[in-house]
């Protein structure tokens, strides 16, 4: 780590994108304590603390405490993502969605048009929601605000723009930082929740309530978390692919092999997104309607921790893990592709039996990452519930955390090989241009 750190010094560019990353990631951090006008926090606050779970527990997480402050960044950058999911899914149901994806540059760049536009009507929508609830929670508990349609239209203003300019902010990120900008917007907001975990639960076993013993394990637990995670996501089942030979100087030349990667976790974390976004719902619902007797049973069948809990949200992301994996992953394509280029599966024929082929492997290992995106998910509960441990991250959460990492690091090792490289073709092209190729 230190040898990466004096690299990145050396490097003025590299050194560059990650002060200017920093420098984007520090102005994200400041708007999160910007409060919408005309609201009271405290109220928000009280709430949070009380009956803060559920969906709007998920939300705060996301957006670094963003909604528990009632910040112009309360929306965070979900709006975004979720635009970013209904264009994925429109690119394998309209056809016209999908020629224009297969278009390169121009139609990616068209694509990503519509789904800024589409973050900022979904924001305008959840925005809306949200400041109809502000008002009415703020004037039943008795706080200063102005209500009506003056204030509803600020709110809304306020929030669409706050998660316009996270968006905007991500994008520069990518851009001109060290990439990947949305996913560290988001990594910095789950992380900025950590010193204040790491200080309760340090009270907690000051005050004699974790056990030192309990305490150590459930630190090498967590460090065997990370590595499960860090190994499965780097985990691939490769394809042999076979090309024909080519003709070089009227010389049949042998094409090298190449392998086709299949990711293990080829969803991401989308799969225990939407699981813990369906299941948080109804306890949702109860927070609004607490006098729906059925509801509440609902709410306390599907308490965290709970079997039915932990069964519906394993069957949840393994449904998620096929249904996005299948969205996300052309087979088709792919095996077009491969004969295009001259390239087939060893063993197998080119076309439909190439498709088929590839889809098979792809729902094999398509379900060992869905059991173990489940466990990492269903294990930080576990903790939760039988050792009454105030475990900040969550399976999702561990997800984000450690991929953005790993995502991260190979972003600033990309840098490091491309400027490697560059520094070795200006000093070595004079000399390799006077030598025979044969020799080289």
């Amino acid at each position: 780590m230190a040898n990466v750190l004096q690299n990145i010094a050396k490097i003025p560019e590299l050194k560059k994108r990650v002060l200017f990353s920093l420098a984007m990631l520090a102005v994200y951090r400041v708007g999160v304590f910007v409060t919408v006008p005309g609201v009271d926090q405290k109220v928000m606050a009280d709430y949070m603390n009380s009956r803060g779970g559920g969906l709007l527990g998920l939300i705060d997480l996301f957006s670094g405490g963003a909604l528990q402050q009632v910040s112009i960044f309360a929306l965070g950058i979900m709006p975004y993502i979720s635009a970013s999911i209904i264009l994925q899914l429109l690119t394998v149901v309209v056809p016209a969605v999908e020629r224009l994806n297969k278009e390169g540059e121009a139609g990616r760049r068209k694509i990503n048009q519509w789904t800024r536009y589409g973050c900022v009507i979904l924001s305008i929508v959840q925005g809306t929601a949200l400041a109809t609830w502000l008002e009415g929670m703020n004037t039943a508990a008795g706080a200063a605000t102005t209500g009506g349609l003056g204030f509803k239209v600020l709110c809304v203003l306020s929030l669409t723009a706050g998660t316009t300019f996270i968006m905007w902010l991500g994008e520069q990120i990518t851009e001109r930082g060290i990439g990947n900008g949305i996913s560290l917007v988001i990594y910095a907001g789950i992380v900025a929740g950590l010193p204040s975990a790491l200080n309760q639960t340090w009270e907690l076993v000051k005050n004699g309530q974790i056990p030192v013993p309990i305490l150590l394990l459930i630190a090498a637990l967590v460090v065997a978390v990370i590595a499960i995670i860090v190994y499965f996501e780097s985990a691939q089942r490769r394809i042999l692919v076979q090309y024909a030979k080519r003709t070089v100087n009227r010389q049949a030349v042998a094409s090298a092999n190449s392998y086709l990667p299949l990711k293990v976790n080829s969803a991401g974390v989308i799969p225990p997104i939407f699981a813990s976004s369906i299941l948080a719902f109804p306890s949702t619902l109860g927070n609004f309607f607490p006098d729906a007797s059925w509801l509440n049973g609902v709410v306390n069948a599907l308490s965290p921790g709970r079997l039915m809990y932990n069964a519906m949200y394993v069957a949840l992301i393994v449904f998620f893990c096929y249904f996005y994996t299948a969205v996300t992953f052309n087979s088709v394509d792919i095996a077009d592709n491969l004969r295009r280029g001259g390239g087939a599966v060893v063993g197998v024929r080119a076309g439909k039996d190439t498709a088929e082929y590839i889809d098979r492997v792809l729902s094999r290992i398509t379900f060992g990452g869905a059991l173990y995106i489940s466990a990492v998910c269903v294990l930080p509960s576990l903790l939760q519930t039988n050792f009454n441990v105030p475990f900040y991250y969550g399976g999702t959460s561990l997800l984000i955390v450690v991929g953005v990492a790993m995502d991260t690091a190979k972003q600033v090792e990309s840098h490091l090989i491309s400027h490697s490289y560059e520094s070795f073709g200006g000093d070595s092209g004079p000399r390799m241009r006077g030598r025979r190729l044969d020799d080289a």
